[in-house]
């Protein structure tokens, strides 16, 4: 932002605005917040490390697809071209957990 080194500077007095002018010109200056007071705002954000307990996920789980297989070290789900090896006792291995 451009700063006019030209333009008057405020002094001490001007900068004495009481509590609520300022109040009032930041809800002025915010176009979205019409209508809204601060308990509807803070329903709607979510705090790290907040009760989800009452919440239900709904995710549709698919069954191990035939060009995947499980790591027998991480135990994720990789795509066959991730596999590094098959250890003697049959266990895939895959890149990222291979030595």
């Amino acid at each position: 932002m451009a700063t006019d080194y030209d333009a008057p500077r405020r002094t001490e007095d001007d900068n004495a605005e009481s509590l609520e002018e300022l109040k009032s010109r930041r809800e002025e200056r915010r176009p979205g917040a019409a209508g809204l007071d601060e308990t509807e705002e803070a329903e709607t954000v979510e705090l790290p490390g907040a009760d989800l307990s009452g919440e239900e996920l709904t995710i549709k789980v698919l069954p191990q697809q035939l060009d995947e297989f499980v790591c027998a070290t991480c135990f994720m789900v990789h795509h066959r071209s991730q596999l590094a090896h098959t250890d003697d006792q049959g266990r895939m291995i895959c890149r990222d957990c291979a030595p």
